[in-house]
């Protein structure tokens, strides 16, 4: 069992980082790109932070490394994807030990529940953001994402596998309760690029996370299913 779930790991997550970079390179980095235009020419403002008495003083470096454009930018991209590809798809073997796909087809029932939970509840309060736009403090918004993440996916669970209607009930509290409270908002909301361009790129990051989970959940099925040899 521990063999058939590292396989299907390595290969699916493998398969579907391929894939999801392929879609990013022809979408979603132009878009980043673009972005960028109109951050660097953007006033270039050093930011220093005073700390208290007792505290290391630092500031920004303007000028920290980042991949170049072209195959500097595509490797890191895909090591990327990779890591995180793997990492989900452990999970998805893993839970395909407690219910196992009876067809390659439900993987792609798992790939939307995926989706649900780590891309598309978390965007409702958290948007993806182009480079220049205004954000919230960075360790509120990862409690937030973690938080709302992991509510989704528990009300998920009791609405699907629930027993009973009070089950069921507590499962839709819990998927609406992180919207609820609200996702940290900066208190100025400003953005350098184009709305049309922000506009754009939301709808980008969200189709090209749903198909990598699609495809993530069906190379997961089909794998897991596969009969590993003697």
């Amino acid at each position: 069992m521990i063999k058939r779930i590292a396989r299907t790991a390595c290969f699916g997550g493998l398969l579907a980082a391929l894939f999801l970079t392929l879609l990013q390179s022809f979408w979603v980095a132009p878009l980043i790109l673009q972005a960028e235009t109109y951050e660097n020419a953007a006033p270039a403002n050093e930011v220093a932070h005073e700390h208290a008495e007792g505290t290391a003083a630092h500031s920004h470096d303007a000028q920290a490394w980042s991949p170049e454009d072209g195959w500097q930018r595509v490797l890191s991209t895909t090591g990327g994807n990779l890591v995180v590809a793997v990492g989900f798809a452990l999970m998805l073997a893993a839970l395909f030990t407690l219910r196992a796909p009876g067809r390659t087809a439900e993987g792609l029932l798992w790939g939307l529940a995926g989706f649900a939970v780590f891309v598309l509840a978390p965007t409702l309060g958290l948007p993806p953001e182009l480079p220049g736009t205004a954000a919230a403090d960075l360790a509120l918004r990862q409690f937030w994402w973690i938080g709302t993440a992991a509510s989704t996916a528990v009300g998920l669970a009791l609405i699907v596998f629930g027993k009973n209607w009070l089950l069921k009930v507590v499962g839709a509290v819990l998927l609406v309760a992180p919207h609820v409270m609200g996702a940290p908002q900066p208190d100025i909301h400003e953005m350098l690029a184009p709305e049309a361009l922000v506009a754009e790129f939301k709808i980008a990051s969200l189709v090209t996370n749903a198909l990598f989970w699609l495809a993530l959940g069906l190379a997961c099925a089909w794998l897991f299913r596969r009969p590993g040899k003697a």
